[in-house]
């Protein structure tokens, strides 16, 4: 695990498994909104989400 500090579109913590990156949801991957750096993701481009299982 990380301690890296969770942004707001992340479900887990880095390293949590049956977790991945995937690109942010609100500015699609750049980090960036018209309005600077994209609060989702802070300023990153990714997103801790869940991935596979059933």
């Amino acid at each position: 695990m990380s301690d890296e500090p969770l942004n707001p579109g992340d479900v887990a913590l880095p390293g949590t498994p049956g977790t991945g990156d995937g690109l942010c949801p609100d500015c699609s991957g750049t980090g960036r909104l018209d309005a600077g750096e994209c609060p989702t993701c802070g300023g990153t481009g990714t997103v801790i989400e869940g991935i596979g299982g059933g």
